[in-house]
């Protein structure tokens, strides 16, 4: 079994700012540090050090910041695809960390629109019913539509984490079997129909609702230095564990994806601060 991550991988900078600025307004800030991130990025990361096996597939721009981005994501266990440069420049994320801890991104897609169905297509060449898609919201309505609905068509079973939210998302809940949204997606995109729907409440916790219960997971406690990241860790290692125990998502999967975010969010920056493989492994051999 294999995860397919279809996504984005940017070079994150992170600045400190007092707070998010007003309309008009001019505030000073300080550069922080600068790392790879992007959603599909960090979740395909994730998933391979919790040792998944991960294939993520995204498009990097043939610039300084391309190279970079490639020399760096070789250190990961994880195959990258297509493994080539694109006529472009590679995405970029602002992350601005506010005093308070909270954060607010502003994200570049050019290249993740260069990435083609067709260059998805030959990406997921080997996959065989019972691998997973997993895609985030980087790419229109049409383009996820259709990915959703390839995946369908080869068994795999579609997981998808519709942020950034674009306009026609509540549309795609028929080829969706695993939904994860925060509390404002939720309630925006109202998602009907998915096997297995967990809905993220920040500081508070986590629901999972699926076709027989529904269970409320606390969210760990922790003094929280950055939130940047703790999304896509709860993901990734939420679906980590279950497939890990062969099991569908439950409360032992909310449980290990709360304290896997618990360390992200005790840290500075994203990619840096997710735990790493023996922090994983250590934390999965927890049974509550």
């Amino acid at each position: 079994m294999r995860v397919y991550v279809v996504g984005n991988i940017t070079v994150d900078e992170i600045w400190a700012i007092p707070d998010i600025p007003m309309k008009g307004s001019s505030i000073h800030g300080n550069k922080i540090s600068q790392d790879i991130g992007g959603k599909g990025a960090n979740q395909a990361v994730l998933l391979s050090r919790c040792g998944i096996k991960t294939t993520l597939i995204a498009a990097i721009g043939n610039d300084m910041n391309g190279r970079w981005i490639s020399g760096q994501i070789r250190h990961e266990p994880l195959q990258l695809l297509p493994d080539y440069l694109f006529p472009c420049n590679s995405d970029t994320s602002l992350i601005f960390h506010c005093a308070d801890g909270d954060n607010a991104i502003i994200t570049t897609t050019t290249a993740a629109d260069s990435l083609s169905i067709g260059n998805v297509t030959l990406a997921l060449a080997e996959a065989v019913p019972g691998d997973i898609l997993l895609l985030q919201g980087n790419f229109s309505y049409e383009k996820t539509r259709d990915l959703l609905q390839s995946g369908k068509q080869h068994g795999m079973t579609t997981v998808f984490n519709p942020s950034p939210v674009r306009a026609g998302f509540s549309q795609l809940w028929p080829w969706v079997d695993i939904a994860v949204l925060n509390q404002p997606e939720a309630e925006e995109l109202q998602p009907s129909g998915v096997s297995t729907l967990v809905v993220t409440q920040g500081s508070r916790g986590a629901t999972l609702t699926n076709t027989t219960h529904q269970h409320f997971s606390p969210a760990t406690p922790v003094q929280v230095v950055d939130t940047t990241g703790a999304g896509d860790t709860f993901l990734a290692v939420m679906l980590a564990s279950s497939l890990l125990r062969n099991t569908d998502i439950d409360a032992l999967s909310l449980a290990h994806a709360s304290q896997a975010a618990a360390i992200t969010v005790s840290r500075q920056g994203t990619y840096s601060a997710f735990p790493d493989t023996a922090e994983l492994a250590t934390l999965f051999a927890r049974t509550e």
